[in-house]
Order: structure tokens, then C-alpha cells, then sequence
């Protein structure tokens, strides 16, 4: 009898992706360990406007950085606002259809809040699929540089106005910005482990929406 492939006993993984550092970096850490057979990226889908929920990321740039990737959009659609129930109704489809294609898994790339990561164990319950956090947990100034170090690349997309100034919406993510120690944002990821290629990607606006300053971003000529 001929023995199974490593790749074929992995099990198959989901990964949450919103498109940041954070997931990106979780992508990497997956990839490293080999122990999981990651097969898309679960998105939240804002239906109204076409972009990546909460950070307002255009659907062309999320497609290009699944190509890049070399892994599928799992779209999550959603209007805005989603009522809670109908966010979860729509979570659940997508979970009763991995779970249909023999996912097992689903990664997340959450670092510390606790009541995020029971959330993400609730849904999951009773699923067949087990919650995965790659970098829960690991210390965040000391993870930011790691990421810079290790090729990835971003951008600023939202920010609180209140915890930052409105000004680093659209700046590099890199040690200059680290070192004036901003605390709440978040980031376009257009190159690192695992990318193809980079993505050509510009800044073409700064706005004020729902109490966050976003950078408006579009693919570059």
C-alpha cells in the first residue's frame, strides 16, 4: 500500500483574513510550522460598498492579494450595518460549507483579547472544525519588528482618531512608524512571505467615516 503524502494528512485550514499584518503574519507562522494545509481565506464582505468589512479595502486589492497568495477568497457577505444575528447567520454558511469540503481548522490571527478568541470558539463549536491561533499571545512590539524583519510590507488603512493622530492614515507600516508608538490601526498588506509578487498599490485619499479615518486605496498604475 502506498503511503500517504505529508500534505495529504495535513489538516485542511481556513484562515480568517482581513487583509492586515496580523493574518498575513499568522499565514507565515502556518506555512513555517508545515502542519496545516491552508486552502483560503475566509473575508467579511461589506455588500453595500464592495470592500473588506471594517477596513473599507477595495475587493480588487483583497483578489489581488489572494492571487499573489496563490490561495482563494472565501467570501463572507454582509450589509452594513450587519445586525449580530444575521453576521453569524452568514459566518455559519460559511462554516457548514468548509466543513462540507473537509476543512477541519480555521486560523485566526488574534494576539490577546480574550473575549474575541471565545467568541471565535463559540461559532466554532460543534462544527468539526477546531480554532486555530498561531500568534496568540506572542508580545507585540517585539512582533511588529519581527514582521518588518521579515519582508512584509503595509499600509496604514483605518485608524481611531481618538488613540491617533488622523495624519498616519496611509503611512508605511515600518520602524519610523513603530518608533512614534501608535496604538490603534489597521493595515493593507502588499507584500511578504508567501506573496508572488508585490502588489502595486497607491493611497488616493484620506477620509473621516463613522468615527475612523480611513486611507482610501487603489491599485496602481
Amino acid at each position: 500500500m502506498r503511503a500517504e503524502s505529508p500534505a495529504a494528512t495535513r489538516p485542511r485550514t481556513l484562515l480568517s483574513w482581513s487583509g492586515g499584518k496580523d493574518c498575513a503574519f499568522a499565514l507565515g507562522v502556518l506555512g513555517r510550522e508545515g502542519q496545516h494545509e491552508v486552502v483560503g481565506l475566509v473575508t467579511t464582505i461589506n455588500s453595500t460598498t464592495g470592500g473588506v468589512a471594517m477596513h473599507a479595502v477595495p475587493e480588487d486589492l483583497l483578489n489581488a492579494q489572494a492571487s499573489a497568495l496563490g490561495l482563494p477568497v472565501w467570501p463572507v457577505s454582509i450589509p452594513w450595518p450587519c445586525p449580530n444575528a444575521q453576521y453569524e447567520a452568514a459566518i455559519a454558511e460559511v462554516i457548514a460549507s468548509a466543513a462540507a469540503q473537509r476543512v477541519t481548522r480555521m486560523a485566526f490571527g488574534d494576539l490577546f483579547l480574550e473575549d474575541i478568541r471565545g467568541y471565535r470558539q463559540q461559532q466554532l463549536a460543534g462544527t468539526g472544525i477546531e480554532p486555530v491561533f498561531p500568534v496568540w499571545g506572542l508580545a507585540t512590539p517585539a512582533l511588529a519588528r519581527e514582521m518588518i524583519g521579515s519582508g512584509l510590507r503595509a499600509l496604514l488603512v483605518c485608524v481611531d482618531p481618538t488613540r491617533l493622530d488622523p495624519s498616519f492614515a496611509g503611512r508605511e507600516f515600518d520602524e519610523r512608524l513603530l518608533s512614534e508608538l501608535p496604538t490603534t490601526f489597521h493595515t493593507f498588506v502588499y507584500d511578504g512571505p508567501g506573496f508572488r509578487q508585490p502588489l502595486n498599490v497607491a493611497v488616493a485619499g484620506i477620509e473621516a467615516r463613522g468615527g475612523l479615518v480611513f486611507a482610501s486605496l487603489q491599485a496602481g498604475a
